[in-house]
């Protein structure tokens, strides 16, 4: 992890300590807890394809608060919209596949998933399942506490916590502020950063700022703990 003061790595022989990381409210890498080798195996390509192809998916606009949403064939969703981000596009003009999933039609695939074995006292897991090109990703948002999984690709997190907010444009997309605005930050004001590659699982915990940036395509998961 890069800037990891606040980051942790843990596997099996580490889970009392993780149980305490995640008491603290501090952002964590998982390695080790599941397999979930055969989930990947149906989330190829060929697999998505033959077997949700006809499905219609939801997509959402790829801006801090995803006002839009638009309805299309899985198929068409690989096939034409699924391609790398155009560095002058906005986010509102960004369409991206993550959450709005129909459990009925996919829930044969994600009863394959094994979740992360912890939750938080009082809540209950929520998937919402993803795939997006290179260079794609939210820009800063906060939410509940939750896990995300990278099943395919590479994904980059930048966190703040909650009482530091981050300096943005709700509109524009993670990689132009990449380009545009984390070269220029002081030390002190640069996110907390790791890169989630598959079989890792970070936990996210409530209400800190985060922004993601798929460096593939990818294909991700996402337990919301609410």
């Amino acid at each position: 992890m890069a800037h990891h003061t606040h980051g942790y790595k843990t596997s099996l022989r580490r889970v009392g300590r993780l149980r305490h990381r995640v008491m603290e409210k501090r952002p964590v890498i998982l390695q080790g807890l599941t397999d979930n080798s055969e989930f990947r195996n149906l989330c190829r390509k060929d697999h998505l394809l033959r077997s949700y192809g006809e499905h219609r998916v939801r997509l959402s606009t790829a801006n801090t608060y995803s006002y839009d949403k638009v309805d299309v064939p899985f198929q068409e969703f690989v096939e034409h919209l699924l391609r790398p981000q155009d560095l002058e596009s906005l986010g509102c003009d960004t369409l991206y596949f993550f959450g709005d999933n129909n459990f009925t039609e996919w829930g044969s695939l994600f009863q394959k998933y094994n979740p992360p074995p912890f939750k938080l006292p009082g809540t209950t897991g929520a998937y919402s399942f993803g795939i997006a090109g290179s260079g794609t990703g939210v820009p800063f948002h906060w939410h509940g506490p939750g896990y995300s999984e990278v099943i395919y690709g590479r994904k980059r997190w930048l966190l703040y916590p909650p009482d530091k907010t981050p300096d943005f444009n709700p509109n524009r997309t993670t990689l132009s502020w990449m380009v545009d605005v984390y070269p220029f930050l002081p030390a002190g004001e640069r996110p907390i950063e790791c890169t989630i590659r598959p079989g890792e699982v970070l936990y996210f915990p409530d209400r800190w700022w985060h922004a993601t940036l798929n460096l593939d395509t990818s294909v991700f998961i996402s337990t919301f703990l609410g």
